[in-house]
């Protein structure tokens, strides 16, 4: 037990001298450093040199936010990849680059070759506007010029070579510069050109501009050339005032000096084949006498044919500067043949619409025409076409909703609608009963609607499950809607329905959260069953807000705009106001909601011309000089 015990003494002793040691050897090195070290600023100095060191990766540099600018400095030319590391396109093209970048070096002189990891290194994602993986770009004397061609070793050396020549310069830009001095010229001369209008802080145009400038390139190549153009809206506000520019950008196409709205695409390949299409003839030439008996038989929409005697007639003319305007919203045909104008019983001259077979029913004629003369105008025809586009019930779809069941009030009759030949009896059977009823009320729109492409309408009128094969509603002005009360379908249950409807006698469904029990903070809480009460009070203004509870941009404002109501509470004919309008319903649609936040101004005289607040900065200074312009009941506008 004695030998036990000393033995564990002397190993303590031995645990001690180790540890006592170790101690003072940390001191020494303590010492040593606090030695060396006595300057802090030399330490300071050696931290900056290791954020803008440059690390070689394989041959090929890896460049960050904090050495970016410093590489680049004195570099004629240097290729710089942006990837991702989960992008599997970066992942295979790894090897690749590195043999790039060997390729490279051996240059004489050397070409560096750099990454970057745009996911870790924001800024520079943001200031190349990086936003797809991988993008490469080459600096030249630190100009970007964008590589678009083939991701493979030999096209991007050989791109990178031509570029890094000491002669080399940057390719005149494609797209036209146009000024007030040249802007008429350029414009009027061209039979289609597009032009944009933007604004140099722009984050939108700078997103547009290498987009625009690829469409141009390639569109200055077609036969003949399609031209694009830009004019700088803050330099030439002339010219944005006389186009009614008011937001960037705006692009508008010209025809021989005639404005048009652009309503195509906004990205390379949308924007070439969108304009193609424009600078091609807006009506198809018919040549055949089956081809307009293919149209009534199996078309879709509204057929329309100009019938005219030669390419020289005078009103040939008249009628394609009407197709025109309306060439995104119609299909336009004309047509020589005397066989074509016989089947649809037209002389020269003459512009004819039908519908096909599905939509031609007794209580309607079987085709409409109107005779081009020399005083008739373009708008006259454009007049015609609008006129005449729907038969008496037609085919409310996704697809056509848009552009042409936009008019109300509107009666839509849901159920199983399926014009396949297996079905088609069925469909009739029932648009048959409709048409009963739309003969007698010439003054409302009439349509039959699939119950599933509009089963969110459905369940917004609460029809959703009434058990019944066939459902109504009706769409009423300002964003009014009407359920008829399921029961079983039959002409004169619709009849009934409408009348009703005629003699106000209907109750509007408006989907809404409970009426706030109190409602006494700065921001007042507007539900659907509350907006005429607070929006459309003509006796106040009101700044309405429409969010969404789990919009990112809604939350960012919320301090600012309770701050704002704040502001104003004591001015007793102004309400600040918010809506979630995932909950309630807006019953007007002059109030247009398209995304979150959306912000109007109703002044009190002109509650169904609100003014949409847009372009701004949405904080309280910004927000109140909105109000101060257009306010009509501030006691103290002066001041504000």
């Amino acid at each position: 037990m004695k030998k036990i015990t000393l033995l564990f003494i002397v190993l303590l002793g031995i645990a001690h001298f180790v540890a006592v040691s170790r101690s003072e050897d940390d001191a020494d090195s303590v010492e040593d450093i606090g030695e060396e070290g006595d300057d802090g600023d030399d330490d300071d100095d050696d931290d900056d040199e290791d954020s803008t060191e440059v690390k070689d990766e394989n041959g090929v540099l890896i460049l960050t936010d904090s050495n970016f600018d410093t590489f680049i400095t004195d570099k004629d030319t240097v290729l710089v990849e942006f990837y991702a590391p989960w992008c599997g396109h970066c992942k295979q093209f790894v090897s690749e680059y590195e043999k790039i970048a060997q390729t490279l070096k051996e240059n004489d002189p050397p070409i560096p070759v750099a990454k970057v990891d745009a996911t870790k290194e924001s800024s520079l994602g943001s200031r190349f506007e990086v936003s797809g993986y991988p993008t490469f770009k080459i600096l030249k004397k630190g100009e970007t010029v964008d590589y678009d061609g083939d991701r493979s070793q030999e096209a991007i050396v050989a791109r990178v070579k031509e570029v890094s020549q000491p002669d080399w310069k940057p390719p005149p830009e494609a797209t036209l510069v146009l000024t007030k001095d040249n802007f008429d010229e350029v414009v009027n001369n061209a039979d289609i050109i597009l032009v944009e209008f933007y604004a140099p802080w722009c984050g939108h145009c700078k997103r547009l501009a290498p987009e625009y400038e690829k469409a141009a390139k390639e569109l200055s190549t077609r036969t003949p050339p399609i031209p694009l153009a830009k004019v700088d809206a803050t330099v030439e506000p002339e010219l944005a005032t006389k186009y009614d520019v008011s937001g960037y950008p705006t692009l508008k196409m010209f025809r021989k000096g005639k404005p048009f709205e652009y309503n195509g695409p906004r990205e390379n390949f949308g924007i070439v084949d969108y304009m193609s299409d424009q600078a091609g003839p807006p009506s198809k030439q018919i040549q055949s006498l089956k081809q307009v008996q293919e149209l009534v038989k199996d078309g879709d929409d509204a057929i329309i044919v100009g019938v005219f005697s030669s390419e020289g007639d005078s009103a040939l003319e008249v009628y394609m500067e009407a197709c025109n305007v309306l060439r995104d919203d119609y299909k336009f045909r004309h047509t020589f043949s005397s066989d074509v104008a016989k089947f649809l019983k037209a002389s020269s001259g003459h512009v004819v619409m039908m519908q096909p077979e599905k939509f031609r029913s007794k209580h309607e004629p079987e085709s409409k025409s109107l005779a081009i003369k020399d005083s008739t105008s373009s708008s006259e025809i454009q007049d015609f076409f609008k006129k005449n586009v729907l038969p008496l019930v037609g085919h409310r779809k996704k697809s056509n909703d848009a552009k042409r069941y936009t008019k109300r009030p509107l009666v839509v009759v849901y159920y199983g609608v399926d014009f396949s030949f297996d079905y088609r009896k069925a469909t009739q059977f029932w648009r048959s009963k409709v048409l009963e009823v739309a003969k007698d009320f010439p003054e409302y729109m009439f349509a039959i609607a699939d119950e599933e492409d509009y089963s969110d309408e459905l369940k917004s009128l609460g029809l959703n499950d009434s058990g019944e094969e066939v459902n109504a509603a009706i769409l009423g002005d300002g964003g009014k809607k009407y359920a008829m009360e399921p029961e079983e379908f039959d002409s004169e249950v619709l009849r009934d329905f409408v009348m009703a409807f005629k003699k106000g006698k209907l109750k509007a469904i408006v989907k809404s959260q409970p009426i706030p029990k109190s409602n006494k903070g700065p921001v007042k809480v507007v539900v659907g069953k509350t907006f005429d009460e607070i929006v459309m009070d003509k006796k106040k203004d009101v700044l309405i807000e429409f969010y969404a509870p789990w919009c990112g941009h809604c939350k960012k404002l919320e301090p600012d705009y309770i701050a704002l109501g704040k502001k104003y509470k004591n001015e007793k004919n102004l309400v600040i106001a918010k809506m979630d309008t995932t909950a309630n319903d807006v019953p007007h649609e002059s109030y247009k909601v398209e995304g979150f936040p959306t912000i109007y101004f109703a002044p009190s005289n002109k509650k169904e011309s609100p003014i949409k607040f847009e372009g701004g900065k949405r904080d309280v200074e910004t927000l109140s000089k909105f109000m101060e312009e257009h306010a009509t009941k501030l006691s103290q506008k002066d001041e504000l």
